[in-house]
């Protein structure tokens, strides 16, 4: 508050230049404050742009201030919220693994801060195991076809000399050499790598092909087989289209085998949709156990199989362009290649 007695002790020039000296100050004042929330929109804009800089990122973070309290966080970082519990001993990198899957851990200080980051590296993980396992599967492939070709002549070979008691059993033996020759094609072709030769063909000459094959499987109970492929022509590689309805048939067989009943029905019948000719392969066998796993490399619920048939079937619809789905309730799969 001003004193009035100064005040009125001034003079005419010394009031005219304290009220101008007065205005500057509120003027500057006025300065001031506007420059005060420019810095605090400025520094609102920057904290904005931070926190989405941190929201964009792929991997998890998470910022800790020096007492070990969390002071910020992204979205990624709530969703593995689990991770947590491990930081207590962490070194600055390592890898964890955390509800089955597989996390690389990196942590930063930054003044009092500590910056922690979580990638998901689990499909990087399972595609090192994928090439480490198909590298030895196609070594032992390699290895094994040689012998195996061998006893499979010879088995070939005695059949025609055995007494007819016999031949049953040698008819078994040689259904099982087939089924791991079938086996080591199918690695290897895994391995290497599907390349399709297209050509065209009619749908039907499938079912002589799968008359054929499931001639040399061995099942116990009785299944039977339905067919009703019409005689359209198709384009698509013929030796690996009919490597796919196979294994489908196959685990439809399988399915029958480990179900309760005592026998079972497998249809392979054609429909067409607007983009797509579909094969469908039914059965009334055991429903799917684990779809997670149903078309993973090396991994299977059944009691036969090394889990190679249905990812190589997938490998081949799609090198055609095509997608395979799974339909429950009749339990189905459709094989759906482009017109």
């Amino acid at each position: 508050m001003i004193d009035e007695t100064l005040l009125n002790s001034l003079s005419a020039k010394e009031k005219e230049l304290f009220k101008q000296g007065l205005e500057d100050l509120i003027n500057q004042t006025y300065v001031i404050e506007e420059e005060y929330k420019k810095l605090g929109d400025s520094y609102n804009a920057l904290q904005e742009m931070i926190l989405q800089i941190i929201e964009v990122q792929p991997n998890a973070l998470w910022v800790f201030d020096q007492n070990g309290t969390l002071f910020l966080q992204n979205s990624e970082a709530k969703n593995v919220e689990h991770l947590l519990e491990k930081f207590s001993d962490l070194h600055v990198s390592e890898e964890i693994e955390s509800e089955g899957k597989n996390y690389l851990i990196k942590s930063v200080r930054q003044g009092d801060k500590k910056i922690i980051t979580a990638t998901d590296i689990t499909e990087g993980k399972r595609q090192e195991r994928l090439v480490s396992m198909g590298q030895v599967a196609a070594h032992l492939s390699h290895e094994i076809r040689n012998p195996i070709g061998s006893v499979s002549l010879l088995a070939s070979t005695l059949l025609k000399k055995v007494d007819p008691s016999v031949k049953p059993l040698v008819s078994e033996i040689k259904k099982a050499i087939w089924r791991v020759e079938r086996i080591i094609k199918a690695t290897l072709l895994f391995t290497k790598g599907v390349q399709i030769n297209p050509s065209a063909f009619y749908l039907d000459r499938l079912v002589k092909e799968c008359e054929q094959a499931i001639s040399h499987y061995s099942y116990t109970k009785e299944v039977v087989f339905h067919y009703a492929l019409e005689h359209i022509e198709v384009k698509a590689d013929f030796e690996l289209l009919n490597l796919v309805v196979q294994n489908f048939i196959f685990n439809a067989i399988d399915a029958i085998e480990e179900n309760d009943q005592e026998n079972g029905n497998v249809v392979l019948s054609f429909m067409q949709e607007e983009a797509f000719n579909v094969l469908v392969v039914q059965d009334d066998g055991k429903a799917v156990e684990n779809k997670n796993i149903l078309f993973e490399p090396f991994k299977t619920t059944k009691t036969k199989g090394n889990g190679l048939g249905l990812a190589l079937s997938l490998q081949i619809v799609q090198a055609h362009g095509g997608k395979i789905e799974l339909l429950e309730e009749p339990k189905r799969f459709l094989i759906k290649l482009p017109k």
